[in-house]
């Protein structure tokens, strides 16, 4: 029995009218973000870095050469305000990790890159990042991993098929 069995046998001995199976399902998912995204931030604290940081500077990285996007650009590929992403920039910014340059197409507006040592960061970040995860998942079976992987992609995909 795992934390989230003992808390539904209380539920189920208390209120045996309610079905409390998807409680379980929710319980355990949230329990095991909580173990993983421990481990992943400790992972990007080596790093000087947080998950918020990371997240611009591998949106940069994976854009491919040269490195740098317009803000709208950065905000299309991540789920947060354009307010929290400015907070974002400075904070990168003033790190030393990304450039505001004007845009050449429109003067009006910014694109950020990354600065040579911000590419060097993610480089090494985003390598061990992609060890740390690979870690977490070591214990998986890869049949489990697989059926795992398509189950949680069929459920997600329920959420997002409006979001494209």
């Amino acid at each position: 029995m795992d934390h989230v069995d003992k808390i539904l046998a209380q539920w189920r001995a208390e209120r045996p009218d309610l079905d409390v199976s998807a409680m379980g399902l929710f319980g355990r998912m949230a329990r095991l973000m909580g173990h993983l995204r421990g481990a992943i931030d400790a992972n990007l604290a080596k790093h000087g870095l947080t998950a918020a940081n990371f997240d611009v500077l591998a949106t940069l990285r994976r854009s491919g050469e040269p490195f740098a996007l317009s803000p709208g650009d950065l905000l299309a590929t991540m789920m947060i305000t354009s307010g929290t992403l400015t907070s974002r920039i400075d904070q990168l910014e003033k790190m030393g990790l990304v450039a505001r340059t004007a845009n050449p197409q429109d003067g009006r507006s910014v694109i950020v890159s990354l600065t040579p040592t911000g590419f060097d960061l993610i480089e090494a970040a985003v390598t061990s990042h992609v060890a740390t995860q690979s870690r977490l998942v070591a214990g998986l079976a890869e049949a489990d991993f697989a059926t795992l992987d398509r189950l949680i992609g069929t459920y997600l995909a329920e959420f997002e098929q409006d979001q494209s």
